[in-house]
């Protein structure tokens, strides 16, 4: 059953290689340290360090274990995007093992009869299965945020706090809302002592806060925790609204029923069947709802708290489907339970549809490495759109070309007429902002992206997906010297 979770994860992995502005750091410094090694000076995050630094801790691992295929890569002249599918398959292969864990002990504790729907349930939603491979600060977390959930659960302490250490000082420091419940549970129903903790929580806390201090102010180059500025962004200035807010229940009335599917009406049932589901989502629950205090939400934020759910969802599956045989009523829910799983399968592959069009900058650079001559001088400048929705270093196939991100030029101006090619951003072949470009530039291809749903009842299928131009390929057609 693991096989089904890493085969469907393949398949999310193949139908959206391409990543977005949120996933950027992680995938770029990757890139870095797989193709420029020591020579810190050639680095992205250097030229473009984002809005709060994030830690190379990740990225490290991650690409230590893809270094030998990617040599391999590099030695067969392959092209340089398949690194990227190595990059996200070694993060995907990382959560999915530590997911493994978490399930093998759930088999212990509760049976398993309960994890084989839990095994289904995973592999049928959309979210947890999408995001599991995609360079997130919040995947990298996640992989360590389930061995944590394995070790409560063995009532191992040592490894819990440690992983904890980990998961809140170098990855995302909001965990210590998640994991910090856990440990005051156990502290508070003695099955863990004060002094042991303190015992493993001290050396914990201080080698990761000197293994983040040590790695990320080398590549940085200057003094730097990565998640202590990232907490003091999102919580003492409170400048994460800047970037979208969301009302306070958002997380519970859209975040969780688009992660869970149709298996959250299954949650409430399992909770209510097994008293140890209601100590394992407590802190699940405390966690969503303090992260909801936050203005600034995204669905990514609590995808720590979706296997948790899920346990609970496939407990009330495992009591539905072996009562079937009691009454017909039963068989009916049983067949309904069963058939759950085939409504998470179609909402996911409605998603996964919409999210494979959704990524019009990576769209956009392949079809010019397809277009254009790879024998050709080429300088192309990437807009900031076209850096946002899926362009990085791994789509730069060629080294001779010349790429360049710098950002607000203005548009029409000598700087971007002086690029042979350029990706700029469309709504449509007749907008405003391509115009400055008629006399320099001519359309050489153009991308459509994802740009709404309509329903229509009185049709089949009653939803249309809408499309829009993104993004516009432009070609230089008059010689650089008679440019202005």
């Amino acid at each position: 059953m693991d096989w089904l979770v890493g085969c469907v994860a393949l398949v999310h992995l193949v139908v959206a290689p391409y990543t977005k502005v949120e996933e950027s750091f992680n995938l770029q410094a990757c890139h870095d340290l797989l193709y420029h090694g020591i020579h810190l000076s050639q680095y992205d995050h250097l030229e473009f360090p984002g809005v709060v630094p994030r830690t190379f801790v990740g990225p490290l691992v991650v690409s230590a274990i893809a270094y030998p295929i990617v040599a391999i890569i590099k030695l067969l002249g392959l092209s340089k995007f398949l690194a990227q599918y190595v990059v996200r398959a070694v993060l995907g292969l990382l959560v999915i093992l530590a997911w493994r864990r978490f399930r093998k002990q759930l088999q212990e504790s509760f049976g398993p009869s309960v994890t084989f729907w839990f095994t289904l349930i995973t592999a049928s939603q959309f979210h947890f299965m999408y995001y599991l491979s995609r360079p997130l600060p919040n995947t990298f977390a996640l992989a360590i945020a389930l061995l944590t959930f394995s070790y409560w659960l063995e009532h191992r302490h040592g490894p819990l706090i440690w992983t904890s250490g980990v998961a809140v000082l170098i990855f995302r420091s909001e965990l210590c809302l998640l994991l910090g419940p856990m440990l005051l549970l156990d502290l508070t129903t003695r099955r863990l002592l004060t002094v042991p903790f303190l015992k493993y929580a001290i050396p914990a806390g201080l080698l990761c806060l000197v293994t983040t201090l040590t790695i990320d102010s080398f590549f940085w180059k200057r003094l730097l925790w990565p998640e202590g500025e990232v907490f003091w962004f999102n919580t003492y200035k409170n400048q994460s609204h800047n970037y979208g807010t969301s009302p306070f229940l958002w997380y519970w009335y859209s975040a969780l029923p688009r992660a869970l599917g149709l298996s959250i009406l299954l949650v409430p049932f399992g909770i209510a069947l097994d008293k140890r589901l209601q100590v394992l989502v407590t802190p699940a629950f405390i966690f969503v709802a303090a992260y909801s205090i936050l203005p600034h939400k995204e669905l990514r934020f609590i995808i720590y708290v979706f296997p948790i759910l899920n346990v609970a969802a496939a407990r009330a599956c495992h009591f539905l489907w072996e009562g079937r045989d009691k009454s017909t009523s039963r068989q009916l829910l049983a067949v309904g339970t069963a058939l759950h799983l085939v409504g998470n399968v179609v909402f996911t592959t409605f998603l996964l549809t919409i999210s494979a069009n959704n990524y019009p900058g990576g769209v956009a650079v392949q079809k010019l490495h397809q277009i254009v001559p790879q024998d050709m001088n080429v300088s192309v400048h990437i807009d900031n759109f076209s850096a946002q929705t899926g362009v990085s270093r791994f789509t730069q196939l060629h080294d001779h070309w010349r790429y360049n991100k710098t950002e607000h030029l203005k548009a029409g101006g000598p700087e971007l007429r002086s690029f042979t090619h350029l990706l700029v951003e469309g709504k449509s072949k007749y907008s405003y902002n391509l115009k400055h470009y008629t006399t320099s530039h001519q359309i050489l291809t153009s991308v459509d992206s994802f740009s709404h749903l309509s329903f229509n009842y009185q049709q089949f299928p009653p939803v249309k997906v809408f499309y829009m131009f993104k993004f516009q390929g432009f070609q230089i057609i008059h010689c650089l010297s008679n440019l202005d």
